[in-house]
């Protein structure tokens, strides 16, 4: 008896863990009407001094990455993906791209970091930040899910959980596609070509 009590709590606790987890997926992310993220300007301060989207020519696009530096992982893949699919783009599509990685940490992510980390991908990558106000609020709009982390047994204190979609958007802050994570470059690419 003593034993389906104990089984009855603990399912009761991971209940609760998994309408919880949902609720708080839920409440960060914002949608438009159809559904998808709402998207919208993006103005902070960059590796190349104020950055806003308004400064893309017409016919370019950023393709946007929300992550960290410190990230072991996801981050580091999806900057590759980016440039490999950079690399199989004709020169005049090319130059038509902006990428550009928005830091979650701003902690310990500035900007002489950023630099730093996203010279090993290439000179026209772009990194940004601004304050936790900032940024939550930039998330936000673009559905990004993120939350620190604490690790205390690390010697890196916390990490940033987020999601991990790039996406392409034009000066307008209209958001043309949104590409779910993968560590091929090919579904990029294809929604480059496509897009561009």
């Amino acid at each position: 008896m003593r034993g389906k009590g104990v089984w009855a709590g603990t399912a009761l606790i991971v209940l609760l863990l998994v309408v919880g987890g949902v609720g708080w997926y839920q409440q960060q992310l914002a949608s438009s009407d159809d559904g998808g993220p709402l998207g919208g300007p993006v103005e902070l301060a960059s590796t190349q001094g104020d950055f806003s989207l308004t400064q893309l020519e017409e016919d370019q696009l950023a393709v946007l990455f929300f992550g960290y530096t410190y990230c072991p992982d996801v981050c580091p893949m999806s900057l590759a993906v980016v440039r490999q699919a950079l690399a199989e783009l004709e020169p005049a599509q090319r130059e038509r791209i902006v990428p550009l990685m928005v830091s979650l940490d701003p902690e310990r992510d500035s900007l002489a970091r950023l630099e730093e980390y996203l010279a090993f991908f290439g000179e026209r990558f772009i990194g940004a930040t601004g304050s936790t106000a900032q940024l939550e609020e930039l998330a936000e709009r673009y559905g990004v899910v993120w939350r620190r982390v604490e690790a205390p047994d690390s010697a890196m204190g916390y990490t940033i959980d987020h999601s991990s979609s790039l996406y392409l958007v034009d000066r307008a802050g209209e958001i043309q596609r949104r590409v779910l994570y993968s560590p091929s470059h090919r579904g990029l690419l294809a929604a480059l070509r496509e897009t561009l």
